[in-house]
């Protein structure tokens, strides 16, 4: 997941680069009056958005198959101990039923 993440924030980086040298070249409008540095970044997130959509595909399947198999094994677990629990339980009651 934290691979995922920092390529998903070079890609955002990556737009804010190009979204800033844009708006700084003149090509892209710039924001009105101090609002310029929030306009790139706002920019900056619509384009990134749909390009590590399409970009990061692959790597966000693999993310979420690994966490899919965590909460699977998570849940095993659980089970495990709660059929441990109730071994232990049961075995105490028939001790203290045949006392």
């Amino acid at each position: 997941m934290l691979r995922y993440t920092l390529m998903r924030l070079g890609i955002f980086a990556g737009c804010f680069v190009v979204v800033w040298g844009l708006v700084y070249s003149g090509l892209a409008p710039r924001g009105l009056g101090a609002s310029n540095g929030m306009w790139v970044v706002l920019l900056a997130l619509v384009l990134s958005a749909p390009l590590s959509f399409v970009l990061l595909r692959k790597e966000r399947d693999r993310a979420s198959v690994k966490i899919v198999q965590k909460v699977d094994r998570v849940k095993a677990n659980l089970d495990a101990n709660r059929s441990q629990e109730d071994v232990a339980d049961d075995t105490s009651r028939a001790q203290g039923h045949a006392s």
